[in-house]
């Protein structure tokens, strides 16, 4: 997504580009201000399902042209459409948690295809059909990190690499390849346990999270469903 493929946290640091680095991403923690969430039932807080339409505390960040963002009906419900035609932009929902009281994130996905150029190791394919962003914004940009949770094109399930825009920003694959291609696919992640597999530390409080489906590194085409995005206890049943 920035810059080439412009991450949310990560920025493009080629040519020396300092300036644009630092920009990029005090833009990413500008909009990544404080707020707590208030819908938490016993063990679940629900960012979002969409079946009222899209919260309007997703803001939308564009970072080389606009991936289209719609709620549509399904017969699952409704979900969160992304079209995507060699564009990137995201949306973002703010607001801060602890790891230690919500280490759980689930959401469930579905994506109509992969991208045959998309390469997690390299800049040029650096794209993604689906993915969602765990931030940890620093006072600091460029101590920022994020967890990216794709539907990876090459690396296998299960695997994670560092950005090849921004070493703190680590891509890892819950999903892989065409296999699910075109099914409603549940996750669920212990971020506290990924967090610390990733950066060998313990995780600093969460300041957002974000959706993005993303083509412009590729200039390829994708479309994907997004619902039920929850943080939760280790331990409890989701509602």
């Amino acid at each position: 997504m920035r810059g080439s493929n412009r991450d949310l946290i990560k920025s493009w640091i080629d040519e020396g580009a300092l300036g644009k680095l630092m920009k990029r991403l005090l833009s990413v923690i500008a909009v990544l201000v404080c707020v707590h969430i208030a819908n938490a039932d016993e063990n679940y807080i629900t960012i979002d399902d969409f079946e009222k339409g899209l919260s309007p505390r997703w803001e939308a960040k564009e970072f080389k042209g606009r991936t289209r963002y719609s709620v549509i009906e399904t017969k699952d419900g409704r979900a969160l459409k992304a079209e995507s035609n060699a564009k990137a932009s995201a949306l973002i929902y703010k607001y801060n948690y602890s790891l230690k009281e919500y280490p759980i994130l689930t959401w469930r996905w579905k994506v109509e295809n992969t991208l045959r150029k998309g390469d997690e190791t390299r800049k040029e394919g650096d794209d993604y059909a689906a993915r969602i962003y765990v931030i940890f914004p620093h006072w600091l940009p460029p101590l920022t990190k994020s967890i990216n949770y794709i539907w990876a094109n090459k690396l296998p399930k299960g695997q994670h690499v560092p950005n090849p825009f921004y070493s703190k920003a680590v891509m890892v694959a819950v999903e892989s390849g065409d296999e699910n291609v075109g099914k409603w696919i549940p996750e669920r992640r212990n971020v506290y346990e990924d967090y610390r597999s990733a950066f060998g530390e313990e995780p600093p409080q969460v300041g957002g999270i974000a959706i993005m489906t993303d083509t412009d590194n590729t200039l390829s085409t994708a479309e994907a469903l997004y619902k039920d995005i929850k943080v939760g206890y280790k331990n409890g049943e989701e509602k």
